[in-house]
C-alpha cells in the first residue's frame, strides 16, 4: 500500500484514513489544531510516527494509529506528504499587536535574560524548518503550536534532537507560548520549502 492510499482510505488492520484529521491535502485543521503534514521534510515526518510509535512522543491519538502501521507504512506517509505542496495562506487572523510584537520578538530574536535562544536559530528565518531534525512552524495552527509546547514543558514530548524544546518550553510563560504561537500561525506556510 502505499502513502497516498494509506492517507485517503487508511488500512486494512484498522488505522483511519490520515486525512480524516489532517485534511485531503494534509493542510491540516487550524479549529481543531490538527497539524499541516504537506510539505514537510520526509525525513522530520518519518522520525515523528516513529516516536509515537516508540511512546517517546506520547499522543492518545496518533500513538495507537502510528502503532498499528508498520515501518514500511509509516515510511510511504512520510513520502507521501513530504512531497505535497504547502497550502497557500487560509486567512489566519494576524494576532494582536502586543502579542504579535512580542512573539515575532521572541521568534526573530529571543530573549537572553531568559536564556531563550531564538526560534529561528533552529527553525529557519521565516519558521520554514531545517532539515529533518527542525520542523517548520509557519502556517500551522496556533493551537497546535501551543499544544507542543506545552507537551515538552510537561514532559509528554521528549524526542528532539539533544533535548533542547524541553528547556526552551520550561523557560516560556504560557503568554509567551501563546504568542510564539500565533506569530507562526500567522506566517505564510507558502514560504516553507519541503524536502526530504
Amino acid at each position: 500500500m502505499n502513502g497516498g492510499e494509506i492517507a485517503r482510505n487508511g488500512t486494512q488492520a484498522g488505522v483511519p484514513a490520515c486525512a480524516s484529521c489532517h485534511g485531503d491535502a494534509g493542510g491540516g485543521d487550524a479549529e481543531g489544531g490538527f497539524p499541516r503534514l504537506s510539505g514537510i521534510a520526509e525525513g522530520y515526518l518519518a522520525h515523528e510516527l516513529d516516536s509515537f510509535a516508540d511512546g517517546s512522543r506520547d499522543n492518545e491519538i496518533m500513538g495507537p494509529i502510528a502503532q498499528g502501521l508498520a515501518p514500511e507504512e509509516r515510511r510511504a506517509l512520510a513520502v507521501f506528504y513530504a512531497g505535497l505542496r504547502a497550502p497557500p495562506p487560509d486567512g489566519t487572523p494576524q494576532p494582536d499587536d502586543t502579542a504579535s510584537d512580542r512573539g515575532r520578538m521572541l521568534a526573530q530574536t529571543g530573549e537572553w535574560t531568559k536564556a531563550l535562544p531564538a526560534c529561528a536559530q533552529c527553525h529557519g528565518p521565516a519558521g520554514q524548518g531545517v532539515g529533518a531534525a527542525f520542523p517548520p512552524l509557519a502556517g500551522q495552527p496556533a493551537a497546535y503550536l501551543a499544544a507542543q509546547l506545552s507537551a515538552w514543558k510537561a514532559g509528554t514530548r521528549r524526542n528532539d534532537p539533544l533535548g533542547l524544546m524541553k528547556g526552551i518550553a520550561d523557560r516560556l510563560s504560557d503568554d509567551d507560548a501563546t504568542a510564539v504561537a500565533a506569530y507562526y500561525a500567522a506566517l505564510p506556510a507558502t514560504a516553507i520549502g519541503g524536502g526530504r
